[in-house]
């Protein structure tokens, strides 16, 4: 580990020259041309087995040490968001509306890092190490094509691994957490069909601006009245359209929001308990409806014994003090899809200090030696498990 520990440092320049290139050419979901042309290029530099084009943009480098053993997959995501930087870096993005305000510039430089160290390591490991770069985990989604593409298969992946920048910690503090973390995320759009008339005639019309008032308040009680008090689970309704003048009743209202639940049965659910709440105040009132439900991604649910052996490994990059156990999360994940087929550990890494912009923001940054925890952490439950 010692050993590992030098490769690590002596990575230090290469990682942070990564990380700023990367961020210089942000690329939003399932358009990361340049982005998956990079780490292609790197990967093979390192003389990896690299796989290009897969679910479109995806990259895989696949580290075969010729010895029989378990397959360990680390992945990185490396879309950006739609996001003007504001951050006045000397390698801010040059790419107008776009930037990497989420980390994935880091966590795809980790991956490059942990990929050169361990391929200078590869005599102490049994079985291979693949490298898994995703597209769209922002969105739409990449996780889910690439499993359809077999990039857990040739060789089975055995295990998975991934760590994301994490603001709402200090720097240096690295957070794992067994079973679920991440909640399941959800969309739900409703239009709502009711007459329009005269606001002095309210009579003669079936107000969809009122029906939508009252659907919205009917949603609300799903959580406080038919969830288990003690499970977290939240419905918001976030837009809200109906109307075009102080006096004429809409006809029309249309309504956007989201579920979130760290419950598989809760999440399989969500739609037809929507969908009967909207149905029955619609019917109530007069009015028809339209519902569309839209799934997500599931919880993100982390492998006990496999976070055992992360804990570990972070306990000797940064110390017991400095790893604690985060609190859950309504956020969601990508890497669900993984961890879903495979059993494994999502991390985080904390960046936070003070005056410091959080994620998704215009002047988001970190401290760019943080990454080489990341490269350490990564290294060791590569060891840990393959050595």
């Amino acid at each position: 580990m010692d050993a590992l520990r030098q490769l690590v440092r002596e990575e230090r320049d290469p990682v942070i020259s990564d990380r700023r290139y990367l961020h210089r050419i942000p690329e939003t979901g399932f358009n990361e041309v340049k982005t998956s042309a990079y780490v292609a290029e790197r990967l093979k530099g390192l003389g990896l087995e690299v796989q290009t084009g897969v679910a479109t943009h995806g990259v895989v480098g696949l580290l075969r040490t010729g010895r029989p053993g378990p397959t360990l997959m680390i992945r990185a995501d490396m879309d950006a968001l739609p996001i003007a930087e504001e951050t006045g870096l000397a390698f801010a993005s040059t790419h107008p509306g776009c930037m990497h305000a989420c980390g994935h510039d880091a966590h795809m430089a980790m991956a490059l890092g942990a990929a050169a160290v361990l391929n200078r390591l590869r005599e102490r490991i049994k079985g291979n190490v693949k490298f898994v770069f995703q597209p769209a985990e922002e969105g739409p989604g990449g996780a889910e094509p690439m499993i359809q593409a077999g990039v857990l298969e040739n060789p089975k992946v055995d295990y998975a691994l991934a760590c994301h920048l994490w603001s709402e910690r200090p720097e240096g503090v690295i957070g794992v957490r067994s079973g679920a973390f991440l909640a399941a995320m959800d969309r739900f759009d409703i239009r709502i069909l009711g007459k329009g008339g005269h606001a002095a005639q309210p009579h003669l019309c079936v107000d969809a601006l009122e029906v939508g008032t009252q659907v919205v308040a009917a949603l609300q009680r799903i959580v406080s009245r038919q969830i288990n008090p003690i499970e977290p689970a939240v419905v918001t309704v976030g837009s809200f359209h109906a109307g075009t003048a102080f006096n004429i009743i809409p006809a029309e209202a249309v309504l956007s929001g989201t579920t979130r639940t760290f419950n598989e049965e809760t999440w399989s659910a969500w739609a037809s308990r929507l969908e009967k709440v909207v149905a029955g105040v619609c019917g109530a009132m007069g009015a028809g409806y339209e519902f569309q439900f839209s799934r997500g991604y599931p919880p993100t649910v982390n492998d006990a014994a496999v976070a055992d052996v992360v804990r570990r490994c972070a306990i000797s990059v940064v110390g017991e003090d400095r790893v604690v156990e985060p609190e859950l999360t309504m956020g969601g994940e990508d890497m669900s899809f993984f961890l879903k087929r495979v059993p494994g550990c999502f991390y985080c890494i904390g960046v936070g200090r003070e005056g410091a912009a959080p994620l998704h923001n215009p002047r988001f940054d970190f401290a760019e030696e943080l990454m080489l925890l990341g490269v350490e952490t990564h290294g060791r439950v590569a060891l840990d498990l393959l050595g």
